[in-house]
């Protein structure tokens, strides 16, 4: 197969990054991988959609660095075809762009929607990914796996929600990834609410979270792939995400450690809940963020932390993630069009 991982940038692209994680695996089961960022598609007036694909040097890596420098020092550039794609694995944030390139945040979802119609096999579905470009996507899920939420950019709304949460909240934008603009608000009357309010509404709504006691031992990221928890030789791709000293924030990328876990019946139930849906919009991997029997976070982006997991476990989810592509891969081959892309995406 031919993979292209879609991303934000090819400069910003890390070792560690899951991206990276899944790059490698899909090489070392014999595939080739370019990567796609969002200035690189091309509607041609023939209704032909070309994409220019970046593709690192030959041969398998020895490590996550070398093939992050093989990516920045050796890649080749040529634009094909997009129907030359076997799968394309949108792995983009969307909230890195919003800023500064507000223009690119959605060129994932719209060129994977032309990608699908000329028969490419694109993950998450970009038509669910269109309507998950922030987290209010989350409060289409059952109530019973969600904290107490309101969403607004109304400060008497917020002061009054507070008000009614007696262990405090949390608060930060609706639009935005890596714990960038979290606080904990325990009370209403606190003297820099007016100064965090406006830190946080500059990005556009404001989302408030009941808190959840048990975030104080961070919460549980766990990763679902078609539907059902990512499991592989009898352990689930799953860890604690904990918090730095002084933190409220369990974010790897702030500072978080990872961290084994067990997976209870309660974790599964609460991922059990949700399956109907992820299945439905065609989700093929996402990360959940569960504290106790409730969802902080559903990632369908860029689920982030498969390698720490790799590390900490010593099992290898990633070839697990794209042996299933490759499954999915042979269905198209069989069926053509006859499979919408939602219901191959998570079959």
């Amino acid at each position: 197969m031919r993979i292209a991982f879609f991303v934000n940038a090819i400069e910003s692209e890390t070792s560690y990054y899951t991206t990276t994680s899944l790059a490698i695996a899909a090489l070392a089961r014999g595939h080739e991988v370019c990567y796609v960022t969002p200035g690189d598609f091309v509607l041609r007036p023939d209704d032909s959609l070309a994409v220019r694909i970046t593709t690192p040097g030959a041969g398998k890596p020895k490590s996550a660095d070398a093939f992050i420098a093989d990516l920045n020092e050796k890649a080749s550039l040529k634009t094909i075809d997009a129907r030359e794609v076997d799968v394309l694995f949108l792995r983009n944030d969307p909230s890195l762009d919003a800023d500064e390139r507000p223009w690119a945040a959605h060129v994932g979802a719209m060129f994977g929607r032309l990608a699908v119609e000329r028969g490419v096999l694109t993950v998450n579905d970009p038509d669910a990914l269109a309507k998950a470009q922030n987290k209010l996507y989350f409060q289409d899920f059952p109530e019973v796996i969600r904290p107490s939420t309101l969403i607004s950019k109304s400060l008497d709304e917020i002061r009054a929600f507070i008000d009614s949460q007696k262990r405090g909240v949390i608060l930060k934008p609706l639009q935005g990834s890596g714990g960038r603009h979290v606080f904990k608000i325990k009370s209403s009357k606190e003297s820099n609410l007016n100064q965090i309010f406006e830190a946080v509404s500059d990005e556009g709504y404001l989302i408030a979270q009941g808190y959840l006691p048990d975030a104080v031992e961070g919460d549980v990221r766990l990763f679902v792939m078609n539907g059902r928890p990512l499991e592989k030789d009898g352990s689930y791709a799953a860890f604690r995400r904990v918090p730095a000293k002084g933190d409220i924030r369990s974010n790897i990328s702030a500072a978080g450690t990872a961290a084994t876990v067990k997976v209870t019946p309660k974790i599964l139930e609460v991922a059990e809940i949700v399956r109907p849906k992820l299945v439905a919009d065609g989700m093929f991997l996402v990360g959940l963020d569960i504290v106790g029997d409730r969802i902080l976070e559903i990632n369908v982006f860029t689920p982030g932390g498969l390698q720490n997991l790799e590390k900490l476990s010593g099992v290898d989810f990633s070839s697990s993630v794209i042996e299933s592509l490759e499954n999915k891969v042979k269905i198209r081959r069989i069926y053509g069009s006859q499979l919408p892309n939602a219901v191959l995406a998570t079959l």
